[in-house]
């Protein structure tokens, strides 16, 4: 069945938001969760976490950086156009409550996972704030958005171009000895060094914090097992089991070394890609 995309519009660079048609998935998705979507009936099945979902629309929004051969298709995709297959929502919903005060970390494009997450801390009637980085202002995403649903949005960016000048992690240290009333929890999504730092800074602390992790990932149904993750010595799958854990019973180095096992498959495909295009223009 195709879903027509509404939306189309860039956020930073490579980083493309679409809406999509997906009436199903949108009445039953919640926080945390994600699809599996396919440009294509060619194209590669690929996860893509939530941002957004209306129940009453039946629209789904979506953040893809363009990295791959196929997150570039999907970010080529304009208004009135299709995608082939939308599966979900896949995974579990993130456990929201009444907490007192949580922090929100993002990085880059994991800044669409904590997104939904503060509308429902929110909705608890917790304080919420969020720590959100990028490289520099045009990587940094939602932070408007953000600011609908937490009480405090703190942007940084690696070059100081907007916000606070370093990593999310420093602002984080500052943030947690300052906060009042003290951070209870901490929900994060981003690049696995990022989402890893961060466990560092709260692991001493004992303060709950609870990392949202995208493993290579195939099936979406626990099938193919790509997506295993060690957990507190443990072997779980993040599409079933997850995608969140408890960030520090994480093994960030296994999971590391498995994030870098297609990267070779990843760039010749990129390549030969590159090469269709250029034939075609």
């Amino acid at each position: 069945m195709a879903h027509r995309v509404v939306e189309a519009t860039w956020l930073a660079p490579e980083v493309r938001r679409l809406v999509v048609e997906a009436a199903d998935v949108a009445r039953a998705a919640g926080p945390g969760q994600f699809i599996i979507i396919r440009a294509t009936d060619k194209s590669e099945r690929i996860p893509l976490t939530i941002a957004h979902s209306d129940k009453n629309t039946g629209l789904l929004a979506l953040i893809i950086q363009a990295v791959g051969v196929s997150t570039r298709e999907l970010c080529a995709l304009e208004p009135g156009q299709t995608v082939n297959a939308v599966a979900g929502p896949l995974g579990k919903v993130t456990e929201t409550g009444f907490v007192g005060h949580a922090v929100l970390v993002g990085g880059g494009v994991g800044t669409a996972v904590v997104y939904p997450q503060a509308e429902a801390l929110k909705a608890q009637g917790n304080q919420v704030t969020a720590i959100i980085g990028g490289r520099s202002k045009p990587f940094v995403i939602l932070e408007k958005e953000l600011s609908e649903y937490c009480d405090n949005v703190f942007p940084c960016t690696d070059d100081g171009s907007h916000g606070f000048h370093g990593f999310v992690t420093e602002r984080l240290k500052q943030l947690i000895a300052a906060a009042n009333p003290p951070v209870k929890l901490i929900l994060c999504a981003g690049p696995v060094p990022m989402v890893r730092a961060v466990a560092e800074v709260t692991r001493p602390l004992d303060i709950q914090t609870i990392a949202s992790l995208n493993p290579v990932m195939v099936d979406g149904t626990g099938m193919c097992g790509g997506c295993r993750v060690q957990v507190g010595g443990e072997m779980l799958f993040a599409c079933v089991d997850g995608p969140e854990f408890d960030a520090h019973q994480v093994d960030f180095k296994e999971l590391s070394e498995r994030q870098k096992t297609y990267q070779k498959h990843e760039r010749a495909a990129a390549e030969r890609h590159a090469c269709k295009v250029g034939l075609e223009k």
